[in-house]
């Protein structure tokens, strides 16, 4: 079994080491690394979500079967309109998990992406899943402000597009204290599949993966090991 995760708004494929690590070795972690940060630093951000899965599909079509998708925030939607198009290939996932997001048309008008540094960086550590360092230290600030400004450009003016949703089951998690997530907002989630949808609450906020990895890890496992 394979699992591929896609990370938050900001994140990296290295945000998924702890929890590959943890799941190893019944389940394999790929992890996406998007474009405009590590190793693909020199790469345009992509701030559209849409085009982002287009290019992400062919990737994850590509992996040996049985796989299943792992989305964090951001990464919730991505995952999900990655799921989208491999279903629409006739590749149905084991599992769809969404963190810490509300469902795929639910939306709140923001436009935190426009704001000047100071503005947006005290929004972006306001959810406390960017390292201090990365915002206090000008050089690393630099760099990763435009993966950051891209990343949530692409989240904030993203719209669902109405069509076939997903015949997986759907795991919807959050952290009961998210300062952006109404948790009634998780059920929307259930309109969205046909097929078995189930939730999980955790201690903590927004970033409550960084203070329940092994249940989470526990969680998924136990969701994949059932799996067909």
């Amino acid at each position: 079994m394979r699992l591929v995760a896609f990370p938050h708004a900001g994140g990296s494929a290295s945000a998924y080491r702890a929890l590959s690590s943890l799941l190893s070795p019944a389940v394999e972690v790929h992890s996406a690394q998007y474009p405009g940060r590590q190793d693909r630093l020199g790469e345009p951000v992509i701030d559209d979500l849409h085009v982002l899965a287009d290019r992400l599909v062919d990737v994850v079509s590509a992996l040996p079967k049985p796989f299943a998708l792992f989305g964090h925030s951001m990464g919730a939607i991505v995952a999900f309109e990655v799921t989208r198009r491999l279903e629409a290939r006739g590749l149905v996932p084991a599992a769809l998990f969404v963190s810490a997001r509300r469902g795929p048309d639910l939306y709140k008008e923001n436009a935190h992406h426009l704001a000047d540094d100071t503005t947006f960086l005290a929004e972006v550590g306001r959810l406390g899943g960017t390292a201090a360092m990365v915002l206090d230290d000008p050089d690393i600030r630099a760099l990763a402000l435009p993966a950051l400004r891209g990343d949530y450009k692409a989240v904030e003016t993203y719209r669902y597009r109405p069509g076939p949703d997903v015949s997986c089951p759907v795991v919807a998690l959050a952290g009961d204290a998210d300062p952006v997530l109404d948790v009634q907002d998780l059920e929307n989630w259930r309109e969205h599949t046909t097929g078995t949808f189930e939730t999980e609450l955790f201690e903590g906020g927004h970033f409550y993966l960084d203070d329940n990895l092994d249940a989470v890890a526990a969680r998924i496992l136990g969701k994949l090991t059932v799996s067909p």
